[in-house]
């Protein structure tokens, strides 16, 4: 039984992690300059319809279950003196950590900022509103992708090295 636990848990911190990484990576690479593209109220209203559908099980799972899972593994392998992945995981859950921190600390603000404006058909000035929000959730999304893949790179090594 204690194989299976060091097999699954370092297995599947790194595959919430990837998830965790490529969620904020595809708005990086995709999402974010595809509504770069578009005109304000509808960049407003896609992102407030994001910022709805968001907030689900399966992200709440990837979400929380990434760190939980990279601090699991940290325990683990200290548990058993393994010092280079535990490092590793270490790594990982200080990127995930980070990432958390942006999150709540920039882009959750902004998002709800942009919910507070109201329904983007009856924004006054759409403009100003998305100049307030796109620049600084975009600048900031970037860092925690950063962080994530960081992350992710870090939970590969982990599982590499003995």
């Amino acid at each position: 039984m204690a194989d299976m636990v060091y097999a699954v848990v370092p297995v599947a911190s790194a595959v919430l992690t990837g998830l965790f990484a490529g969620l904020f990576f595809g708005f990086s690479i995709a999402v974010m300059p595809g509504l770069g593209r578009v005109g304000d109220r509808a960049m407003i209203e896609s992102m407030q319809g994001i910022n709805v559908a968001i907030l689900n099980p399966l992200f709440a799972a990837v979400f929380i279950g990434a760190p939980v899972g990279a601090l699991a593994s940290v325990v683990l392998y200290a548990g058993v003196a393994e010092a280079a992945p535990a490092a590793w995981f270490g790594a990982a859950l200080a990127c995930l950590v980070a990432a958390l921190g942006i999150t709540f600390g920039v882009n959750v603000p902004r998002n709800n900022v942009l919910e507070k404006a109201g329904p983007a058909e009856r924004i006054a000035d759409a403009a100003a509103v998305r100049e307030a929000f796109e620049p600084v959730w975009v600048r900031w999304n970037h860092l925690r992708s950063l962080a994530s893949v960081v992350a992710l790179v870090c939970s590969v090594v982990a599982l590499t090295v003995r």
